[in-house]
């Protein structure tokens, strides 16, 4: 919502075009030369970050709605997206005074209040997606309703309004398991990169190290990478091989679940 007034339609309408009491919040995870960042928001009149999100429009499936939101938020349409988890049970989502009170700091921006039985008023589930993206690539659209975005690493993110610090546990407890079944490189790498390249965005999602030589014989092994016939020129005696992903296989592997264990 751009305009003050997409925001009075919203807040007086918005029940007939989206689903009451249902909402999408999003974890994107932003990877980038080694480090691995959660885009983060702040709402009009609040101290503290949250996730950007969205409800869920009548006439959308859920991942629907969910890519939608992202472009919304990041301008970006195609990205790994994967549902992970339902909250519903916190404190601040089973309380309507605390859900109230949160709305009316943020809508008092356009001077409303929202009374006992408005529709933001009840209690809202959220589903929870994560994606993954190069933060370099993220364009933040600006909003009515929000004073600031900012990229955190995960060790740096504070205490978060709602239940958005346990979101977020779970999205990369989530993300830290299915990297195992998933192959995911493909939305955070150059089209061509080096083995140290994919070798090191995967040792900074688990936050563990493993060896090397065994990661890249896991790769080939699977068909998600092949090495090409081109060095990446780096420095004197410093020319590694280049690899990209095999496409077919890479789509096969999200398919089908392919195990990698390193």
């Amino acid at each position: 919502m751009n305009t003050r007034q997409e925001v009075l339609d919203f807040v007086k309408n918005g029940h007939t075009r989206f689903l009451p009491h249902l909402s999408i919040d999003c974890v994107i995870f932003g990877y980038h030369a080694h480090q691995l960042k959660i885009l983060l928001i702040r709402h009009h009149g609040h101290e503290k970050w949250s996730l950007p999100g969205g409800y869920i429009a009548r006439d959308e499936t859920l991942t629907q709605a969910a890519h939608r939101i992202l472009a919304e938020k990041t301008q970006i349409t195609d990205l790994f997206l994967q549902q992970f988890y339902v909250f519903g049970d916190s404190v601040v989502r089973m309380s309507r005074i605390e859900t109230q009170q949160t709305h009316n700091t943020t809508f008092a921006k356009v001077g409303v209040t929202l009374g006992d039985n408005h529709w933001l008023s009840e209690r809202t589930l959220s589903i929870g997606y994560y994606a993954l993206v190069d933060y370099l690539d993220v364009v933040v659209t600006p909003e009515f309703l929000v004073d600031g975005f900012c990229w955190l690493e995960i060790k740096e993110i504070p205490p978060l309004e709602y239940d958005h610090n346990e979101i977020i546990a779970k999205a990369l407890a989530t993300l830290r398991s299915q990297i195992y079944q998933q192959p995911i490189g493909y939305s955070l790498l150059p089209e061509k990169f080096t083995l140290p390249e994919i070798h090191a965005l995967y040792e900074t999602i688990l936050g563990k190290q493993f060896d090397r030589r065994n990661f890249r014989k896991k790769l080939l092994t699977l068909g998600l990478i092949r090495q090409l016939d081109e060095q990446k020129r780096i420095g004197p005696h410093r020319s590694p091989f280049l690899y990209e992903f095999d496409l077919e296989n890479y789509r096969k592997a999200l398919e089908e679940g392919s195990v990698l264990a390193f």
